[in-house]
């Protein structure tokens, strides 16, 4: 995939299920051999993270024919106490809109920083 880096050992800022998360709410009804690739996971990994993510219900899918199409509850509230009060709805927009600026510029956007 283009623009996708290579795998990566060490720590990293987002989890697996925010990825896996973010993929989906890119492409509701993507397959889960696309979520892999795109996640740099195995297909097994993706399919346990969507069992999680459904158990506790930020995710759920309906069936259609051969193929599933996903649904996030947007409204439902992240896990972490650090994170309390912050949305689903939240994390996502910043994710899919990233996503969405990588894939239409070639060129990487400087973000200005933070002063204090």
């Amino acid at each position: 995939m283009d623009g996708v880096p290579e795998p990566h050992t060490g720590w990293t800022f987002l989890t697996n299920h925010a990825r896996v998360l973010a993929a989906i709410a890119d492409n509701h009804s993507a397959r889960i051999r696309d979520i892999a690739a795109h996640c740099r996971l195995t297909e097994r990994a993706v399919q346990k993270i969507i069992a999680d993510l459904e158990q506790d219900g930020y995710l759920s899918h309906t069936r259609e024919g051969r193929s599933n199409t996903y649904q996030i509850d947007p409204g439902k509230v992240l896990r972490h106490p650090a994170e309390a009060g912050l949305t689903v709805a939240s994390l996502m927009s910043l994710l899919v809109q990233d996503e969405a600026d990588r894939a239409t510029t070639s060129t990487p956007r400087v973000r200005p920083h933070a002063t204090t």
